[in-house]
C-alpha cells in the first residue's frame, strides 16, 4: 500500500514555521524582508505564477515589490531595472519571471543578479556551491523535493536515486542534491539507452521532464519512492504529471500526487530563499 506525500500540508507546516522566523527578523533588525518580482509580458501562466507568489509573501509577511513591464520593453530597459533592484537594500530577494519574450536575452538579464539575491537558484555562482557542497540558495523545486522526503523521513544514504531530466532549473541541482545527502544518483536524458532497465534500478524516482505519463509501471521499481515534478495537461485536458499515476501507484511505497505534490513546496521554498537570503545580509 502506497503513502501518498501532502506537499500541501507539509508547504503549510513550512510557511507557519518560516512566518515565525520572518516575524523574528523584523522584531530583531527593525525592517522587512523584500522580494522583487519582475514580469515581462502578458503571459497568462506567468501572470497567474506572480499571483501566487505575492499571496505567499503575504501569507509569511515578507513585503512583495511587484514590477509588471511591457512586452516590448528592451533589454537595456530591463538591465537597468534588474540593477536598480540589485542595488536596493531594502530587497533581498530578486526574482525574474521566465520565460522572458524573445528579443530579451534571459541569459544576460539573469547574470545581473548576485548570488546573495538569486532567490531562485539559478546562478552560475549558486551551481557552482551547490556542486561543490557548501551554503547557498538552492534552486525552489528540487530543494522542496529534499524537504518533502526530510519530511517523511524518507533516507536517501545509500539509496539508489534515477532523476529523468537534465534541466538547469530541476534535473542537475535534484541530482546534486541527492548526491550531498549520500545518494547514489543517475540522472537519466532523452539520449539515455534503456531508459525503462534504468528507472526500475530506483529506490527513489524523480520524473523531471515534462511529458504527461511519461512514467508507466513497467518503469518503476516495486516498493519505490516515485517523485513526479511534472505538470501537464492529458488528452482530456486534465492536469497530470510525468508519472501515470494511477497504473504506478500501486507499486510504490510513496508518490507525490499532481496537483498537490510538488508544486506548492516550490513557492514555499522560494519565500525561504528569500528569508535565507535576507538572513545572510
Amino acid at each position: 500500500m502506497y503513502k501518498l506525500i501532502d506537499g500541501k500540508k507539509i508547504a503549510a507546516e513550512i510557511r507557519i514555521d518560516l512566518k515565525r522566523k520572518v516575524e523574528e527578523f523584523k522584531n530583531k533588525f527593525n525592517r522587512e524582508i523584500g522580494l522583487a518580482v519582475v514580469l515581462v509580458g502578458n503571459n497568462s501562466a506567468s501572470q497567474v505564477y506572480v499571483r501566487n507568489k505575492i499571496k505567499a509573501c503575504e501569507e509569511v509577511g515578507i513585503k512583495s515589490y511587484a514590477y509588471y513591464l511591457p512586452e516590448e520593453i528592451d533589454e537595456k530597459s530591463l538591465s537597468q531595472l534588474i540593477l536598480e533592484l540589485v542595488d536596493n537594500s531594502d530587497i533581498h530577494g530578486i526574482l525574474v519571471q521566465l520565460p522572458l519574450p524573445k528579443h530579451i536575452n534571459a541569459e544576460n538579464i539573469l547574470s545581473l543578479i548576485p548570488a546573495s539575491k538569486d532567490v531562485d537558484g539559478f546562478s552560475a555562482e549558486n551551481i557552482g556551491k551547490l556542486c561543490m557542497n557548501e551554503d547557498c540558495l538552492v534552486a525552489c523545486t528540487p530543494n522542496g523535493v529534499m524537504k518533502m522526503l526530510e519530511y517523511e523521513n524518507i533516507q536517501t544514504k545509500g539509496k539508489k536515486a534515477v532523476v529523468v531530466g537534465r534541466s538547469n532549473i530541476v534535473g542537475k541541482p535534484m541530482a546534486l542534491l541527492l548526491l550531498n545527502s549520500d545518494a547514489t544518483v543517475t540522472v537519466c536524458h532523452s539520449k539515455t539507452e534503456n531508459l525503462k532497465e534504468e528507472c526500475k534500478k530506483a529506490d527513489i524516482l524523480v520524473a523531471a521532464i515534462g511529458k504527461a505519463k511519461f512514467i508507466t509501471e513497467d518503469m518503476v521499481k516495486e516498493g519505490a519512492v516515485v517523485i513526479d515534478v511534472g505538470m501537464n495537461r492529458d488528452e482530456n485536458g486534465k492536469l497530470c504529471g510525468d508519472v501515470d499515476f494511477e497504473k504506478v501507484k500501486d507499486k510504490c511505497s510513496y508518490i507525490t500526487p499532481v496537483p498537490g505534490g510538488v508544486g506548492p513546496m516550490t513557492i514555499t521554498m522560494l519565500m525561504y530563499n528569500a528569508y535565507m537570503a535576507a538572513d545572510k545580509t
